[in-house]
């Protein structure tokens, strides 16, 4: 039986569901107020004492390769081996790894996330490869949460997210052309609504919203970073998964953000494998 999903259903799951890290909101203000200071995100960051462990053990791990004896005990040092952009990183992915964990279905959880930080360390890397691009920290964050619409169909939706997928199977069509038919709505405009109600900024919103179809509306400069960022995550192969592919590269967004694949994509390419393949090992879900 088809379900049309609106806005309102969708948002009245959050009690159901977990609170949203507030280090990211913390972390996303400091980028946006100019006078904001590294002893400023230190302190939010050492709020969470999982982050911290993280953050410190990485710092304390690129002290073994240096003349550096004394262990790391304080997020602020921690930040002088390993630098703040790297701080803002471990912090995104160390709290949204939290939020994975208590919100992704337990035979979804590891595939889900190795998927989410593949794309979101892309979206990094096309931004920073992209000429017409400056987004700082917003790639990453868009990356991870791209398809968290589609968690939360198979947390709150399951049965009949079982028949969109054997639908998409038996008429061979995308997940998101299925999800459609069977809900109404795709993943990706259930996952810019649950964007929304956590404040994130406008960009992120419609970047998560547009990510399979970047060509039918305005397009913008964070769309075409998350929706470039899947294709090449996708065909670098980066994590094996099933269906819900984006296949079709979009020539309008390679235009914006003024990108060619020349000799230098494969530069692009290994950066983007090199560094999937160290958060793969450094971050994984309980």
């Amino acid at each position: 039986m088809t379900k049309h999903l609106t806005r309102w259903q969708v948002l009245a799951s959050s009690n159901a569901m977990p609170a949203f890290p507030r280090v990211i909101e913390q972390i996303l203000a400091t980028l946006e107020d100019p006078d904001a200071s590294l002893k400023l995100l230190a302190a939010h960051v050492e709020q969470d004492p999982v982050i911290t462990a993280r953050v410190l053990a990485l710092a304390n791990a690129a002290g073994a390769h240096t003349q550096r004896r004394a262990a790391m005990r304080d997020v602020y040092s921690a930040t002088s081996l390993i630098g703040l952009s790297r701080l803002r990183d471990m912090a995104i992915m160390s709290g949204l790894l939290g939020f994975f964990d208590t919100f992704a279905p337990p035979d979804k959880k590891q595939t889900y996330w190795q998927h989410s930080v593949a794309v979101g360390i892309c979206c990094e890397e096309v931004a920073a490869h992209a000429p017409a691009a400056s987004l700082p920290q917003a790639p990453l964050i868009a990356g991870l949460l791209h398809d968290i619409g589609q968690l939360w169909l198979y947390r709150f939706e399951a049965e009949a997210y079982r028949a969109a997928w054997d639908y998409a199977q038996q008429h061979q069509v995308s997940i998101d052309v299925a999800e459609r038919e069977q809900f109404g709505v795709d993943h990706a405009r259930i996952g810019a609504w649950l964007v929304a109600s956590w404040n994130l900024p406008e960009n992120i919103y419609n970047a998560i919203a547009q990510h399979h179809a970047p060509d039918e509306s305005q397009l913008e400069p964070l769309v075409a970073v998350v929706h470039v960022a899947e294709v090449v995550g996708n065909a670098l192969g980066l994590v094996e998964r099933e269906g819900n592919r984006v296949t079709t590269l979009s020539a309008p967004a390679c235009a914006m953000l003024g990108i060619k694949w020349d000799a230098s994509a494969q530069q692009l390419f290994g950066r983007i494998e090199a560094r999937s393949s160290q958060a793969r090992s450094f971050f994984s879900p309980p």
